[in-house]
């Protein structure tokens, strides 16, 4: 993967006054964002807060009613995911829209995979050799270990698949990763995993955003977190100049303090 060229003395991405109506609802009302090179910025939030319809705007889903979008100095606009992920930003769903039935190598390049031609360039087919070598070097570059690269999808736990998603985001030279509740459906034991693979994305110099309701993950990986409530902005700070506590307040609506909540204590 090519080193990615990147602009450290503006932000990467920024979204300015980012509104979106769906009909008479207000999903998201005069959203800043700011997000610089290399950084891994969390995004908390309650139900309903507009945390996902604001990645979705991010990641070329859904265009946004108003507002501007800039990427890399420049004013984008998104007719489609795949637009986005040209200019380098990828989304990773919590779903992980993985295909269970194909291997682990098809789906890293499931829609951009490898070709050759036959029949003197009259017809293409899918270069299934490449495709497993190319998969093998990519995951040994993640430090991802797996049985096989053909291995079937729907055979790996949780946090494999969740690290085959992430691999599959960033096969393509991605420079922005979105992820939505990466943790959130895997084992204790797993968690750490995928926390150290997006660590060492930022590593890489990639961006990264992450939604999340888990404070460990938040303060594991993040530079900065920002808070939603109501589809709105309530507040943002550096890891460091915040604590669990406020940051749990700030979910709730409140810039008070407020004590560890049941879903944030694990073991």
């Amino acid at each position: 993967m090519n080193e990615p060229q990147m602009n450290t003395e503006a932000p990467l991405l920024a979204a300015k006054g980012i509104c979106k109506f769906f009909g008479a609802v207000t999903a998201l009302r005069d959203v800043d964002l700011e997000l610089w090179p290399g950084e891994v910025l969390g995004v908390v939030g309650d139900n309903g807060a507009g945390k996902s319809t604001l990645m979705k705007v991010l990641s070329g889903l859904h265009p946004q009613s108003e507002g501007t979008l800039i990427f890399d100095g420049k004013p984008v606009s998104f007719a489609s995911p795949r637009e986005a992920r040209d200019l380098g930003i990828e989304m990773v769903y919590q779903d992980l829209a993985l295909a269970g039935n194909m291997n682990i190598a098809e789906n890293i390049y499931l829609g951009r995979e490898p070709t050759r031609k036959v029949l003197g360039g009259a017809l293409t087919l899918f270069d299934h050799r490449t495709g497993i070598r190319m998969a093998k070097k990519h995951l040994e570059n993640l430090r991802i270990h797996v049985k096989s690269v053909e291995q079937k999808v729907e055979e790996l736990s949780g946090g494999q698949r969740q690290a085959v998603a992430i691999a599959r985001s960033i096969a393509f030279d991605a420079r922005l990763v979105i992820m939505d509740e990466p943790t959130a459906a895997l084992a204790v034991k797993e968690v750490g995993k995928v926390l150290d693979l997006i660590v060492d994305l930022k590593k890489r110099g990639i961006s990264v955003v992450i939604i999340s309701h888990r404070m460990d993950d938040i303060f594991y990986v993040c530079d900065r977190v920002m808070a939603l409530y109501h589809g709105s902005n309530f507040a943002e700070a550096r890891l460091k100049d915040t604590s669990r506590g406020e940051v749990i307040g700030w979910i709730m609506g409140t810039k008070e303090k407020v004590e560890s909540v049941a879903h944030d204590r694990v073991s």
